[in-house]
């Protein structure tokens, strides 16, 4: 029992650490990014570890700005910077976000945000399924882990930030969804077409994050990951 103990402590000082202050902001400094994220990711990692100590888990965070902003490849999350984000997507974000500010606010609360351990999740599926394939699902998981780890490191402000924005924006952005469907077939059946399309894979995105956000079944982030791998 003693060692038991003594190594529930050393879990505990060992966790590391990342400011509540620098996340779920638009980052001009494109280390201080990298370094916030890597801390994250680590809590993210070592959360998963305590669940599952054999797993051979550990993807890394890198900054590549492209027009898919933050995505997870090769074991690897790939993170945006707002400077370096070509114009068509700056202005998509300011068109739905509701102006300059707000556009520039919710690339910071849901790209320099909420999205990282969204893709963590995505690692995670490779990892535990030995491969990921996009698919309505699979982002319905990805969501799902990101808004409970945020429950669980306390940051229900931010995602009440982020609700808000999200109930906005879906305000905006036309629903893609043809009646007599539902979101999870049609976007099942056209997943790729929507990659390429802004106003569709953001009212997905967003619409999952409302749905997700507002779920009172949903079980804690540990127990959700537990069940997720058989850890029961």
């Amino acid at each position: 029992m003693k060692k038991l103990f003594f190594l529930s402590l050393l879990l505990l000082f060992t966790r590391p650490t990342f400011s509540q202050d620098n996340w779920f902001m638009t980052y001009t400094d494109s280390i201080m990014l990298v370094a916030d994220a890597k801390k994250i990711s680590e809590a993210f990692i070592g959360d998963i570890h305590k669940i599952a100590p054999d797993l051979n888990f550990g993807p890394h965070t890198v900054l590549n700005t492209t027009p898919a902003m933050i995505y997870y490849e090769n074991k690897t999350v790939n993170l945006p910077l707002w400077e370096q984000l070509p114009p068509p997507l700056v202005d998509f974000l300011y068109e739905v976000s509701g102006g300059e500010s707000e556009g520039k606010e919710v690339f910071g609360l849901f790209f320099n945000g909420f999205y990282l351990p969204h893709e963590l999740g995505h690692a995670l599926q490779d990892r535990a399924e030995q491969g990921l394939a996009g698919s309505y699902k699979n982002e319905y998981f990805a969501n799902t882990v990101a808004m409970l780890w945020w429950r669980k490191e306390g940051r229900q402000d931010a995602l009440e930030q982020c609700y808000g924005y999200a109930k906005k924006m879906l305000a905006t952005l036309p629903d893609p969804v043809p009646e007599g469907t539902t979101a999870n077939a049609f976007f099942t059946e056209h997943y790729g077409e929507a990659l390429q399309n802004p106003y569709v894979y953001g009212f997905m995105q967003f619409s999952q994050f409302v749905d997700i956000y507002g779920d009172s079944s949903l079980p804690e982030f540990d127990a959700f990951i537990r069940t997720y791998l058989g850890k029961n």
